[in-house]
């Protein structure tokens, strides 16, 4: 349920604006799809998992007001990131 350092580290490398760069709100938003992604396949298996769905429900919306705040600071980069990780908006 939880990515690798490796998989977490190509995700920075990918997104971020510079070299180490986590804080940004594309690598969150990047590691957060990641892990929701994850969680997503986990529940295709284990359906009453009540606990793990009530953190997905969080990462969605931290995810969400990430998004919302890219959106409003700089709507260009938002446009990028929404078609480079495949989200609806």
């Amino acid at each position: 349920m939880t990515i690798s350092q490796e998989r977490k580290d190509a995700l920075v490398k990918e997104h971020g604006r510079a070299t180490g760069d986590t804080g940004s709100p594309e690598v969150q938003v990047a590691i957060l799809t990641e892990r929701i992604t994850n969680l997503t396949e986990h529940f295709k298996t284990h359906g009453k998992d009540n606990h793990s769905r009530r953190g997905l429900l969080l990462m969605v919306n931290k995810r969400r007001s990430l998004l919302d705040y890219l959106k409003k600071k700089d709507a260009g980069r938002y446009a990028e990131l929404i078609a480079k990780l495949g989200l609806r908006k």
